[in-house]
């Protein structure tokens, strides 16, 4: 087993430089009211970043107003919202951390009786009028279920909704922004050939299906240069996606490949997930195969980070053999703020979830189960 002092060299991405190896995933934690962050989330994030992680990836920020399962995600489309995002930021900052904004876009997975969609009074796009199975949500009685979605008539709208986003991140002073092209969202969807069934140039070939990601990558570089990340999960499951085992591997081969060739900062590898996977008519829905193993050769420039239960001591054994640059840790991080200086003492990641209070609805107070994790004793 590798020393886990490799968790702990800086590493370069982009143009800033994280302090270690491990980097805080994106976490939907259902706080920002009004889609606009605010004080409670400056003091969580605050509280990483005083941990010890190296890079924080934020929980998804909306690029445009849309009714999601999530009615507190948070936006980065107005000015109030982009001078929130500024607070979060500079404290990140001022605690030696670095941080990107995730840009994230559901898709199909919207519903059209969300306050937000309302809102939006835009219908529920994705690539195809195909409806992904299942979709509750929070703040709609019952089961609902995801609707048949309007088909994107030019997805390029789209492509530049994602530019404005990476624009006002960049106001907001983020060091960069990553791709969110996981869990069945939007740039997932164009992917996946269950979700799209386009016969023009966004659909059909593999070629055409990844187009939709890799343009909106290039307009992400136009504004943020070299630092740009992208979050890919191969294997499905997770709203409805996944693809028959070669095509996922001819599919995303492609997809990495190409997205390397635009000077990407980092690429996170998202592994198979038991938890995430879902089942459809008694059958489990994700493609499980050896995500690191299958695509891990093809990305020759951006560094690569590896997410989905990986522990320190893992990583650690990863790194020092040169498989990967970094990983990815996610609820260990809601639940433990000092994670880095506990894995550094050797403490013990001993922390009870609160999973009750994962999620903020009516009625709690926001800190509980959010800001009120204990920090060891040092």
């Amino acid at each position: 087993m590798a020393s886990i002092s490799a968790l702990f060299s800086s590493l370069t991405l982009g143009s800033v430089t994280m302090r270690n190896r491990v980097a805080m995933s994106a976490l939907t934690r259902n706080r920002a009211w009004g889609t606009i962050p605010n004080d409670i989330m400056v003091e969580y994030y605050g509280q990483r970043a005083d941990g010890g992680v190296g890079h924080i990836t934020t929980e998804g920020i909306l690029i445009s107003r849309q009714g999601t399962e999530w009615p507190s995600a948070p936006g980065i489309w107005n000015r109030e919202q982009v001078a929130a995002w500024r607070k979060v930021v500079d404290t990140v900052h001022a605690k030696g951390a670095t941080i990107y904004a995730q840009l994230w876009h559901v898709g199909r997975v919207a519903h059209p009786e969300a306050p937000e969609q309302k809102l939006a009074g835009t219908p529920v796009y994705g690539p195809s009028a195909i409806a992904a199975r299942g979709g509750k949500f929070r703040h709609i009685p019952g089961s609902p279920g995801y609707v048949t979605p309007t088909a994107l008539e030019d997805p390029w709208t789209i492509v530049a909704d994602y530019k404005q986003a990476a624009i006002n991140a960049k106001e907001a002073g983020f060091d960069g922004v990553e791709l969110h092209g996981a869990n069945g969202y939007l740039v997932n969807q164009f992917l996946d050939s269950s979700a799209n069934k386009r016969t023009d140039q966004w659909g059909g070939s593999i070629e055409n299906r990844a187009r939709f990601g890799l343009e909106v990558l290039k307009v992400l570089v136009e504004v943020f240069g070299g630092n740009v990340s992208l979050k890919v999960n191969p294997a499905g499951g997770y709203n409805d996606v996944g693809m028959p085992l070669q095509e996922a591997l001819d599919t995303y081969k492609y997809f990495l490949t190409e997205a390397d060739k635009l000077g990407l900062s980092y690429i996170t590898l998202v592994r198979y997930s038991e938890k995430l996977d879902v089942e459809y008519d008694g059958k489990k829905r994700a493609t499980v195969h050896d995500i690191l193993e299958s695509y891990r050769s093809l990305i020759k420039n951006a560094k690569v980070f590896l997410n989905t239960g990986v522990s320190p001591a893992e990583g650690a054994a990863l790194i020092e053999a040169g498989k990967i640059d970094g990983i990815v840790i996610g609820f260990d991080w809601i639940t433990h703020p000092d994670l880095m200086k506990r894995v550094e003492h050797g403490k013990p990641l001993d922390n009870v979830p609160d999973i009750k209070n994962l999620y903020w609805r009516e009625g709690i107070q926001p800190s509980i189960g959010y800001t009120d994790y204990p920090t060891a004793k040092y």
